[in-house]
């Protein structure tokens, strides 16, 4: 049977509740289990955690999960509090078992008293690895929700007061070396020979006893075609002669490459006879097809001088989902990784995210504020940079939402420096921006006043009132002396 939390105290077991954390330390360990604690010990916020993580439980033999019966397995408790270390962290399992391990303060949110502990107590990494796969990211998003409601509660003034949001985008970078098709094709070459020459050792089969010197060989013929620079000279002649020594040394990379993937597609149909699971057949496919799609990508590139689309390029063998960014930001040309949306409220939480993989920021405006309204009704205003504009957007969520902030792309008009009047810096500046317009806009009002005037037969020659004084005004002008010099007097 497997329960959220053990309710029973062991002996030298600190409460989640009295764990001392350090409140000046800036690591992002003590602020991840601060989260944690204060979901613990908030009576409300915790029945709602531990009423989702009650479904984070391994699938039956039948498709179909039951509590009651099996094993006790790992606690809910202690699979919420290693997978948000790992999405906190950006760490992989190795990391988080040696902190699960030998980190004082985690083991103790874990629940281990650090008294009498056996091997039993310790974290094998297949273990947090079969768990940590439990925690979905939908549960993770459910339990974000019933987080960020609880935040409301404590700084929101009334359950119906409106949020004002801001939509951002940002790059999550993946950890990836700079990618060439020339590395690439190493990478491929050099995983693919290592996992054949590693099943062949195992079954016996002959033909990859040298694989290691093979693969040296490989990599000196690589490192001379990176050590080749094409020619600056003014000469054509020294020019052709320097392309055609960096065209000679492709040629013999691609062509020891082409040799060895020669061997392993032969090795392949030995293995299919040896009955290797087709998974591994599959992630051999895979590398295969890796390395023939970058050989014929660098003679066309280097040989036949094609240019190749970028949608044909892949930026990594291990992390595909890779992707190539351009930003515009200063200083930074390039990011390798995967854009992140997300909408955050005026007090600083994260309403909803959204990861875009081949899309851009004007793509996905509208299912975010969509998403976030869902989750949270109370969205009075929304803002934007400039990536998420088009005009379908400016619509759309003008029909969501009360106040749209979209600017649009391109150089702005006399409107919107009007209003942004205020954020210039030089005093002068702000006053053109400001007094401009003001005066246009009186000396405009002023001529259709003239003008409706005119049609009202309004002039100049029009006959005077007759001006004279009566006893009542007599009677306020002795009042008003009287009061002022009673003043003066006192």
């Amino acid at each position: 049977m497997r329960q959220v939390i053990n309710p029973q105290l062991q002996f030298g077991e600190v409460d989640i509740g009295a764990i001392v954390l350090d409140p000046k330390s800036r690591d992002d360990i003590p602020q991840l289990l601060r989260g944690l604690q204060c979901i613990y010990t908030t009576p409300e916020l915790r029945a709602r955690v531990f009423a989702i993580l009650e479904e984070v439980v391994p699938a039956g033999v039948n498709g179909q999960a039951d509590t009651n019966t099996g094993r006790p397995g790992m606690e809910q408790w202690k699979i919420l509090v290693l997978g948000v270390l790992r999405q906190g962290l950006n760490a992989d399992y190795d990391r988080i078992q040696e902190l699960a391990n030998e980190h004082k303060t985690i083991r103790q949110m874990l629940g281990h008293s650090g008294w009498a502990e056996g091997e039993d107590d310790r974290y094998q990494l297949q273990t947090i690895k079969d768990n940590l796969r439990l925690f979905t990211p939908e549960i993770l998003e459910r339990i974000n929700q019933e987080v960020v409601s609880a935040g409301h509660a404590l700084v929101k003034k009334s359950p119906e007061a409106p949020l004002h949001v801001r939509a951002d985008s940002f790059v999550v970078e993946t950890d990836v070396h700079y990618p060439t098709d020339l590395n690439l094709l190493w990478d491929a070459l050099r995983t693919l020979i290592r996992l054949i020459a590693g099943l062949c050792e195992v079954l016996g089969i002959l033909g990859w006893r040298q694989s290691a010197y093979q693969l040296r060989q490989l990599k000196t013929r690589y490192r001379q075609v990176q050590r080749l620079k094409h020619s600056t000279s003014q000469d054509p002649e020294k020019r052709a002669a320097k392309l055609e020594d960096v065209r000679q040394a492709h040629r013999a990379y691609l062509e020891a490459a082409e040799a060895l993937l020669a061997r392993v597609r032969e090795t392949r149909v030995h293995l299919i006879v040896c009955a290797v699971p087709p998974a591994v057949l599959a992630e051999i496919d895979l590398y295969l097809g890796d390395a023939e799609r970058q050989i014929d990508q660098i003679r066309r590139r280097v040989l036949l001088g094609q240019t190749i689309p970028h949608g044909e390029k892949l930026f990594s063998i291990f992390q595909r989902h890779t992707e190539w960014i351009v930003k515009g930001k200063a200083g930074v040309p390039v990011e390798l990784g995967l854009r992140v949306a997300v909408v955050e409220d005026q007090h600083g939480f994260i309403l909803t995210h959204q990861v875009m993989e081949q899309t851009t920021d004007d793509q996905v405006a509208v299912a975010l504020i969509e998403q976030a309204q869902a989750r949270f009704p109370a969205i009075a205003s929304a803002s934007f940079d400039k990536g998420f504009h088009s005009p379908a957007n400016q619509s759309a969520l003008a029909a969501l939402i009360p106040l749209v902030v979209l600017p649009k792309k391109g150089k702005l008009s006399d409107a919107q420096r009007a209003r942004a009047g205020e954020n210039r810096r030089n005093p002068i500046r702000r006053l053109t921006a400001f007094g401009i317009p003001l005066m246009r806009r009186t000396f405009e009002t002023a001529d259709n006043l003239a003008v409706a005037m005119e049609a009202r037969c309004y002039s100049e020659t029009r006959t005077d009132p007759q001006l004279a004084t009566g006893r009542k005004d007599w009677l306020f002008f002795g009042t008003a002396v009287a009061l002022i010099l009673t003043a003066v007097a006192l």
